[in-house]
């Protein structure tokens, strides 16, 4: 059996690892970690929840200790790029938990919080930076970072970075970069087309696949409960009297549902709270922090946290509302089952959710069991249901302006655009920007239905 040690990790590192309790690599680690070792460019696929973090962590802090520099104000070594607030900040604990008696320092800068404390501290030098893109372009913009000896750049979850609500800004931050870099991509699931882009900024890199991509772990037991959308409220309490489960994640598409799901909860005794990308960043992490503490035993949360939380013990993953993108559904339950635990997903599927039922099967190659469900929600949840039904219509529904002009109704949905809706020639820093041609939307959705280039919350 393969060790931390026989993969020629220095000794402060296995120290560290020791001290968290970890000494065996998982796979991803155990053939990633050569590679990094010896400065080669990597493109790395596996489930999440399988450890890429310090698949590339380790490497990153190993050669940064081997080969020392002098630390500046406002110069970084590495820069890893994340595309929420809340995983930002858990790779940056993660390498200072992992560089504990190493002489680096790590730091996360997010939208959302003040910028003094991260300004202060990029003066006084930084060895590695986690950023959102939005507030490294703010505070790289205004020459509060200096890239001039960036040796290390990291994309994690590079399938949503890629993504069109992030493509414009990995232009500029790539165009800022020096060309000779060691550069790494990770990523739970990659659509052909935009593994071809990811390649164009990769020099001869070694591609890493310890499972096939846009897979689910085989330690979640995953099934689909057929009710209408009038019927989810009861049908979720009347789950949560089950006590095996002990730490819930529930999804909700919108903000506002996330919300009203966390009402009904705590309105039943059922200790929940809601985050997402309208809550501040303090109502946000402490949600987090009472989740992680067990003071709450469910939390809501939108799609901003599919890719941002790494709690232990989640029991179970609950879908509230389906993603409309299949991708999402991947990252969602594997929120559970991680650092090789067992875990349960139980979906919720409405009549007018079919179709994105068929594509998540159709996407993890695999049918999922079903069953219907026979509860029945009351009067305030039929009026609910079609007061929510209507925002969302009226959402999707174009709306003539007082000139003419067509106003599209921006609800509180936080999805992302589809992966493979991308134009496949697009991440050259000095391509010109250009819609994919002859693209269609989902069957159920709007003519309004996203932006191309609005950044998704959370970004910043």
């Amino acid at each position: 059996m393969t060790t931390f040690t026989a993969l020629a990790l220095i000794e402060p590192l296995i120290r560290a690892l020791n001290k968290e309790g970890y000494t065996i690599p998982t796979p991803i680690q155990q053939q990633a970690i050569p590679h990094l070792l010896e400065g080669r460019d990597l493109l790395g696929f596996a489930q999440t929840g399988t450890g890429k973090t310090a698949a590339f962590s380790l490497p990153i802090l190993q050669r940064m200790a081997t080969f020392p520099k002098k630390r500046k104000a406002k110069e970084i070594r590495a820069l890893i790029l994340a595309p929420t607030r809340e995983l930002a900040a858990q790779i940056a604990d993660s390498f200072n938990n992992y560089g504990t008696f190493l002489d680096l320092k790590t730091i996360a800068i997010f939208g959302g919080v003040g910028r003094g404390r991260q300004i202060s501290d990029l003066e006084k030098g930084v060895d590695i930076l986690v950023a959102t893109p939005g507030r490294f372009l703010d505070l790289a913009n205004e020459g509060h970072i200096v890239l001039t000896n960036l040796d290390f750049f990291v994309l994690d979850e590079a399938d949503q970075m890629f993504d069109m609500g992030f493509i414009h800004d990995l232009r500029k931050i790539i165009k800022m970069i020096p060309a000779k870099r060691q550069t790494l991509l990770f990523s739970a699931t990659m659509p052909t087309d935009i593994a071809n882009l990811a390649n164009t900024v990769l020099s001869n890199p070694v591609t890493v696949e310890v499972t096939p991509v846009a897979t689910t772990a085989e330690k979640i037991d995953q099934r689909v409960i057929f009710v209408e959308q009038a019927n989810k409220n009861a049908l979720l309490v009347q789950i949560m009297k089950d006590p095996t489960i002990t730490r819930a994640l529930v999804f909700s598409r919108t903000k506002h549902g996330a919300n009203k799901i966390s009402q009904r909860l705590s309105g039943n005794n059922i200790p929940a709270e809601a985050i997402h990308g309208n809550k501040s960043q303090n109502a946000r992490q402490k949600a987090l922090d009472d989740f992680k503490a067990g003071t709450i035993r469910v939390l809501v949360a939108t799609d901003i946290a599919a890719r941002g939380i790494d709690v232990d013990a989640v029991s179970h993953v609950i879908n509230f509302d389906l993603p409309n993108v299949p991708e999402s559904y991947i990252h969602r339950i594997g929120r559970t089952a991680r650092a090789d635990t067992t875990g349960t997903s139980i979906s919720f599927c409405s009549t007018d959710e079919k179709p994105f039922l068929r594509d998540i099967e159709k996407l993890i190659r695999k049918s999922l069991p079903t069953e219907i469900s026979t509860t029945v929600g009351t009067e305030s949840d039929r009026l609910t249901a079609i007061d929510d039904a209507k925002r969302e219509l009226s959402r999707k529904t174009p709306a003539r302006g007082k000139f003419g002009d067509q106003k599209r109704h921006l609800g509180n949905s936080e999805k992302p655009r589809r992966p493979n809706a991308m134009p496949s020639n697009k991440l050259s820093p000095n391509a010109p920007s250009q819609g994919r041609p002859n693209s269609r939307p989902h069957p159920s959705k709007g003519a309004g239905a996203s932006r191309p280039h609005q950044r998704p919350q959370g970004s910043r």
